[in-house]
């Protein structure tokens, strides 16, 4: 469907229901569909920050954040304007190589966190009117999307570290800015204002992409506010959820109970299951870098890239990869070498991308799936990276009678040799891929997809101190479970799930379904583990708390802190950042001990923006490591009762801080650790 049907749809739906918490799911479904479909989108970052290319006072690590994280002066990094001018900038020819690589729609810097504005904004003076340049680079996009049928769409940052009224400032800028007659209330009206000079000046806009929400100033309210204002100007617009304030560190999904526009946004990662019933869309870089960076050379290989564009669209998500232009207004030659790899395989293997959804199989050992319906049936794509030795393919607990089966590349689309098994289909592909980066298969069967996956084992933990209960699960109709108690694949003269099953040593748990007497689906075995506990440690004295040592520097992974000199040291109740100094390049160092009131299998859990690791005794338990929004990690221990040594350790580069431990076990539900169990 193309963005102008659906955008008059959308005009007759808003009409009619302009409250858009009213919103039918049909109505969003129309509202959603070319966006669905379109699976793979380009994002550009692209502003003053590509002069510097990464480079500061002989550091190279730096990004389109360079103004912040080099703690450039704003009278220094507003020189770039009068260097930013890029004559090599061709819309077209960006257009033309993001058709080529097969993409639909283009998510461009509209006004990224230092402010500086890619378009002639009559909001202010701080954009690209301001350079030698003095064209307008969205206005050249916009012609050129619309004459080669891609979707252009803006990323907008709230923050702002240029505008005056915009708080709260960079902790670094004290001193240097003054907050003197700041209002925000007046900077969100700027924004409003600038938002809707790229609502109303550029055609039909596809994607309003927000970022930098995180900061104390932006609320839930601001959020609804502004999703309901940009609407308003563009019912047919699709809004991210960083718009509001829920999102949930770099995994991009909102937090339950909060406002979650339209679509989630997991940077740099792929949700490892998928996440069924809702919108996604991964974005990710080409190398390490959002912004140009002149010394980035960490590139991921093209073959990569394709297989995670398969793996994202497997899953069910719409995958957004980065270029980061140059200064010059030129794509690096290793984005284009890349974009070129993926237009290759793309232009063969399309179909088995746009408008799929994800894969019916739960796991494929060589691959991934995706499928779409077809009259009176489906068809599979099945994507095969890692080719058979014996050139037959494996679809494990596929129920559906198949129909055909052929190579996508295959003009012919000459039929495979398809071989039913009691627990799913076999395909004969021969000795050797036809792409070996992936070759996709089509297999059309009949009715919808039915995958007889494993049946759940499930239990507390995979190890236990005394004994462990097990339970057997699954959502396959009309199918029953057979479990055996020593690895052997279960038949149909094994004993079938019901009640729980209690274990008082360690015992390997297979099950499998069955379906008329005979076995639908693969085994599923998983080891339980009986071990011995951790023993209490015995200090002679204690107090109440902890102890810390407080660090000061800038780190993007955890240090070695017993090799620094810390700024200070002390105890304190509990986990706490209280004692911090500054709000960004610090560190902590927790040591004490935790009283556990019986034996068992403890959890804990690390909650921390950025890196954080908790560790019992000498055993790592719960690793939250590397720079990242709040995220939680977990693990766990079996301990026996008493004092056992703990140690937290956390650092804090910049963008946020926050850290949270917390434990669960044997009559305790999960909750922050108190004050009353620590000692030090």
């Amino acid at each position: 469907m193309s963005l102008r049907i659906v955008l008059f749809f959308t005009l007759l739906l808003f009409v009619l229901c302009p409250a858009w918490s009213q919103e039918t799911a049909a109505q969003r479904d129309v509202r959603m569909q070319w966006w669905r479909e379109a699976r793979f989108g380009l994002f550009i970052h692209w502003g003053l920050y590509a002069i510097p290319a990464g480079e500061w006072e002989g550091k190279t690590e730096y990004g389109e954040w360079i103004r912040d994280r080099a703690r450039v002066p704003l009278d220094e990094y507003d020189k770039f304007v009068h260097q930013f001018n890029p004559t090599q900038f061709n819309a077209e020819e960006w257009v033309r190589m993001a058709k080529d690589a097969g993409m639909n729609y283009i998510v461009i810097t509209s006004k990224h966190h230092d402010g500086f504005s890619l378009f002639d904004s009559k909001e202010s003076e701080f954009d690209v009117m301001a350079t030698p340049f003095k064209r307008d680079i969205l206005l050249e996009l916009a012609k050129a999307c619309r004459k080669e049928g891609i979707t252009l769409c803006f990323y907008h940052s709230i923050m702002d570290w240029h505008h005056p009224d915009y708080l709260p400032r960079r902790e670094w800028e004290k001193g240097l800015r003054s907050t003197d007659g700041a209002d925000f209330n007046r900077y969100v009206d700027y924004m409003k204002r600038q938002l809707k000079e790229l609502l109303t000046n550029y055609g039909a806009i596809g994607v309003l992409w927000f970022d930098g929400e995180w900061e104390p100033t932006w609320t839930s309210a601001y959020g609804i506010d502004l999703y309901d204002y940009v609407r308003g100007l563009r019912p047919s617009i699709i809004i991210n959820n960083r718009v509001g304030i829920g999102r949930g560190g770099m995994g991009g999904m909102t937090k339950e109970g909060e406002f979650a526009g339209d679509f989630g946004t997991p940077e740099q990662e792929i949700p490892a299951t998928g996440l069924p019933g809702l919108d996604w869309e991964t974005c990710m870089t080409m190398n390490t870098h959002w912004g140009y960076n002149k010394n980035d050379y960490n590139w991921k290989s093209g073959p990569d890239l394709i297989r995670t564009l398969v793996d994202i669209a497997s899953k069910g998500g719409n995958y957004l990869l980065n270029v980061g232009p140059t200064a010059e207004g030129l794509f690096p030659d290793a984005s284009i070498e890349r974009l070129k790899q993926i237009g290759a395989w793309m232009k063969a293997n399309g179909e088995s991308i746009y408008g799929t959804k994800a894969s019916p199989f739960r796991n494929l050992s060589w691959g991934r799936s995706t499928h779409k319906r077809i009259p009176r049936g489906t068809r599979l794509y099945l994507h095969v990276f890692e080719w058979p030795a014996d050139g037959d393919l494996v679809l494990p607990g596929l129920l559906n009678s198949p129909k055909k089966a052929y190579f996508l590349s295959d003009p012919q689309k000459q039929s495979l040799p398809i071989t039913k098994k009691d627990d799913g289909l076999v395909l004969a592909l021969g000795s050797k891929p036809r792409d070996p980066v992936n070759t996709v298969v089509v297999l059309d069967v009949e009715g919808s997809p039915e995958v007889a996956s494993p049946p759940d084992i499930v239990s507390e933990h995979p190890v236990f101190l005394d004994f462990a209960e097990v339970s057997f699960a699954s959502e396959t109709r009309n199918t029953e479970i057979r479990y055996t108690l020593d690895g052997s694949v279960p038949t149909v003269q094994a004993p079938r799930a019901g009640s729980p099953v209690r274990l008082h040593g360690t015992t390997t748990v297979s099950a499998r379904l069955f379906r008329g007497g005979k076995p639908v689906s693969p085994v599923n075995r998983i080891t339980f583990m009986k071990v011995a506990g951790r023993p209490a440690d015995h200090p002679q004295t204690t107090q109440s708390g902890l102890s810390f040592s407080y660090y000061e520097g800038e780190w993007n992974m955890l240090p070695e802190f017993n090799a620094l000199r810390p700024i200070s040291r002390g105890s304190i109740t509990n986990v706490t950042l209280s004692q911090a100094k500054e709000e960004e390049h610090f560190g902590f160092d927790f040591r004490g001990y935790i009283r556990v009131p019986d034996d068992g299998v403890y959890t804990f859990y690390c909650e921390s923006d950025d890196g954080s690791r908790l560790l019992i005794g000498d055993s790592v338990v719960a690793d939250n490591d590397g720079r990242h929004a709040m995220r939680e990690q977990k693990g766990i221990i079996p301990l026996l009762a008493g004092l056992h040594a703990i140690r937290v350790i956390y650092f804090e580069q910049m963008g946020g801080q926050g850290l949270k431990v917390s434990y669960s076990g044997p009559g305790i539900v999960k909750q922050e650790i108190p004050d009353s169990v620590l000692f030090h």
